[in-house]
This record gives structure tokens, C-alpha cells and sequence, in this order.
């Protein structure tokens, strides 16, 4: 029987003005943190700008960390469209740099998410960050919040085996399948 190869999986909280990630290292039933942290983007003018920086450090965590699998956070629709479409753009830049490496990548909706992590679709940030501290055993700041969510998206994604279940083919299904996305 061959020995099982320890998996690396990064997991991200896209943001526009804070993004977190997180990697986590599974080896058989062990998990461990490798790292977590945010990135802020703030103090960085103009959306093209915080798009580039999102690549650049994305790329460097895969440079780094060599991990196996990218799991991200999906964006949900909320009132504001802008907003949206500037979390989407810079999901899509940190998805473009998994794919540059072929990294294979996978989305997890919030609720699934916390779901996964606390037993509650609808759990706070801290709730998800005191559940991770129990189930990981480790220390974290409050203001880290944005890396214990992406802290819980790589703890989801193994949890659900690198598969994700949200694989609608119409707009019509993707609502009925997703009604957590939309805010009205």
C-alpha cells in the first residue's frame, strides 16, 4: 500500500478592501495551519490597481505554499450591483491565478461554508473564527476575521472532499439551488 501524500489546500475570502486566505496542510486525519492572514487593499487607489495586487500575492501564497487545491468563497448578490461586480472581478483574479499554475479550484456559497464549519448556515464571522480556534487549536485577533473565513472555506472544502455541490446549469436553478446568494 502506498504511503498517502499530506494536501495542501488555500482557501480565500475574495474582498475588494480586505481579502483573507488561509492554507491548511491535511495529512491523513491530522489538519494543520500552515498560514492565514489578509491583504489589505484599501490604501491602494483605483479597482485595476487592487485587481493586480490581489494576482501578486495570490501568486506568491501558490509560490510559497505549492498548494494542491484553491478553495474560494463565492460572492452573493446583495443590493448593490457595483459592489458585486467588484468582488466578482477580483474572485476572478485570484481564480486566474490558480489557473495559471492549474491549480484546481472549487466555490463554496457563505451558508455552505458555515455550514460545514459550525453546524449553522447563518453563524457570525466570530462564531466561525471560535469554532476554527476549537477545531484547529490555535490563537487568532478579532480584526483577522476575513482570514478565519478563508480559514473555513479550506476547512469546507476538505470537509466536502474537494467537491463542490453548487453546480447549477440555468439561472432558474441557480436561484432555486442558491436562495441564501440573494438579498432583495
Amino acid at each position: 500500500m502506498s504511503a498517502v501524500k499530506e494536501k495542501v489546500i488555500l482557501g480565500l475570502d475574495p474582498g475588494t478592501s480586505v481579502m483573507g486566505y488561509g492554507l491548511i496542510k491535511v495529512e491523513l486525519r491530522k489538519i494543520s495551519i500552515l498560514q492565514y492572514g489578509v491583504i489589505h487593499l484599501k490604501k491602494y487607489t483605483g479597482h485595476e490597481l487592487k485587481l493586480k495586487k490581489i494576482f501578486e500575492r495570490v501568486m506568491s501564497l501558490i509560490q510559497d505554499y505549492q498548494p494542491d487545491e484553491v478553495a474560494l468563497e463565492a460572492p452573493f448578490y446583495g443590493k448593490n450591483v457595483q459592489s458585486m461586480l467588484k468582488l466578482g472581478r477580483a474572485q476572478g483574479v485570484a481564480m486566474a491565478a490558480a489557473l495559471s499554475r492549474e491549480i484546481p479550484i472549487v466555490e463554496y456559497a457563505p451558508k455552505k461554508v458555515k455550514q460545514s464549519v459550525t453546524g449553522n448556515g447563518n453563524a457570525s464571522k466570530e462564531q466561525v473564527a471560535q469554532m476554527l480556534m476549537t477545531l484547529l487549536k490555535f490563537e487568532h485577533e478579532s480584526k483577522l476575521l476575513d482570514a478565519t473565513d478563508a480559514l473555513a472555506v479550506a476547512l469546507c472544502h476538505h470537509y466536502q472532499g474537494g467537491k463542490s455541490v453548487n453546480h447549477s446549469k440555468s439561472w432558474k436553478s441557480f436561484l432555486t439551488d442558491n436562495p441564501d446568494r440573494i438579498k432583495g
